[in-house]
């Protein structure tokens, strides 16, 4: 099946260790390969064939907005809304807590901005789109190895069996990452509090009722959190 027209785009972060690059910007805005980090995520959801994505702002909110100003200007997909977290940055599950006015009732794509990756075969968000089952799961995550994948966890994250995701225990190595893009149901943050809270303990709290489903498209992803991460990918794109 296709994949949702609408994303959530996380933008808000102050993105404390990629200084100095950004002392005088959002993490979004550092490029790489010459091109910012949410141009290469915002062109990938394009691609999936997303036609709205509603991006949060926090650090450097007037910056950000006159890039995608800029971005829309040109007639590039998607179709931008801004949900403004200028009083407070209010983490992954409260960023889309809320942005749940402007998500509407369907499920939509979720997207961190500091993850690029090379491509082996079919688009991999057109994997994680064919993996997408309403009726069989809330969450479905994107994800690729542990070994090989560049800048993250090196514990992992999750386990995978028959598209069901485990979330490893204290102590255990998994063999997948995160790799910062997944399907949801936006609903599942409803319940939370005010303020910041993250998704982690909702989707674990999910995967313990089979709720929470994964796919590892091939690829090279690289997760770029610092500046030794940003060149590192950088010379890998090119």
């Amino acid at each position: 099946m296709s994949g949702p027209k609408t994303a959530m785009v996380l933008a808000a972060g102050l993105g404390t260790r990629m200084r100095p690059l950004t002392d005088d910007r959002p993490k979004a805005l550092v490029e790489v390969g010459g091109r910012a980090l949410i141009d290469h995520m915002l062109d990938r959801l394009a691609d999936a064939g997303v036609e709205t994505a509603v991006v949060n702002v926090h650090a450097f909110a007037d910056r950000l907005e006159a890039h995608l100003q800029a971005r829309q200007a040109t007639g590039a997909a998607p179709q931008i809304v801004i949900s403004d977290e200028r009083p407070q940055a209010l983490e992954t599950g409260g960023g889309i807590r809320n942005a749940l006015p402007l998500l509407g009732e369907g499920p939509v794509w979720v997207a961190n901005i500091d993850s690029v990756w090379i491509e082996s075969g079919l688009p991999a968000l057109n994997a994680v789109a064919a993996a997408w089952d309403p009726e069989a799961m809330d969450v479905c995550l994107m994800l690729a190895p542990t070994v090989g994948s560049l800048g993250f966890h090196d514990s992992g994250d999750v386990f995978l069996a028959n598209g069901l995701v485990r979330f490893k225990a204290p102590g255990e190595t998994a063999p997948l990452v995160y790799v910062g893009v997944h399907i949801c149901r936006p609903q599942i943050t409803a319940d939370g509090p005010e303020g910041p809270f993250s998704l982690t303990p909702i989707w674990k709290a999910l995967a313990a009722e089979g709720r929470v489903h994964g796919v590892a498209p091939e690829g090279l992803w690289m997760h770029v959190g610092d500046p030794v991460a940003r060149d590192l990918a950088e010379a890998k794109l090119a």
